[in-house]
């Protein structure tokens, strides 16, 4: 990848009105809405949908199927799984004109693992990382590991994304656990 080339796949759409940042590809089949905005070098994935605006900041990787609905904010360097799906109405019905979009952010250097639902209204915190399938109903703080449906939080993890196998009973573990690497301890 030449971190100073766009690349959009000729199947991509791409619509009038959209910001694709310097450096990011955007692989087959994509479809980007009017008034997202994508940073600098990131690598979107097959057959993703990223609403009208969306923000997507710089050195994200969305994989292949992921839905992300108006009111999503992913800040740098955010990990999108396949296949996860943001949502953006907590009650939705086919015939409502008046639905209210409950925002999602993820903060950075989070991680979101494959076939997961966030559901609207959460923040993800800084370094979070959610579980393959998991269904994300409420705040996530940072560093946290979440797991099932709905996710709790199990464990944390450093800033590499090891788990610290924390003694859950007490309080969160201190900052310098959470920035240093389990090699590093």
């Amino acid at each position: 990848m030449n971190p100073k080339k766009t690349y959009i796949d000729p199947t991509a759409i791409v619509e009038k009105g959209a910001f694709v940042g310097k450096g990011t590809y955007i692989w087959n089949w994509t479809k980007v809405r009017q008034g997202a905005q994508i940073g600098e070098n990131c690598i979107i994935g097959q057959g993703v949908h990223i609403d009208f605006r969306v923000s997507i900041g710089k050195g994200c990787k969305i994989q292949n199927g992921a839905q992300i609905y108006h009111g999503v904010t992913l800040k740098d360097y955010v990990f999108i799984g396949p296949n996860v799906t943001f949502t953006n109405d907590l009650y939705p019905r086919a015939d409502n004109q008046n639905w209210n979009l409950l925002p999602i952010t993820v903060e950075e250097h989070a991680s979101i693992g494959a076939a997961s639902t966030v559901c609207c209204g959460v923040n993800i915190g800084r370094y979070a990382m959610v579980a393959a399938g998991a269904t994300v109903t409420r705040n996530v703080p940072p560093h946290a590991l979440v797991i099932g449906q709905p996710a709790k939080i199990v464990d944390y993890v450093d800033t590499q994304g090891t788990p610290l196998n924390h003694d859950m009973a007490g309080p969160p573990p201190s900052e310098k656990l959470l920035v240093l690497s389990q090699k590093d301890l």
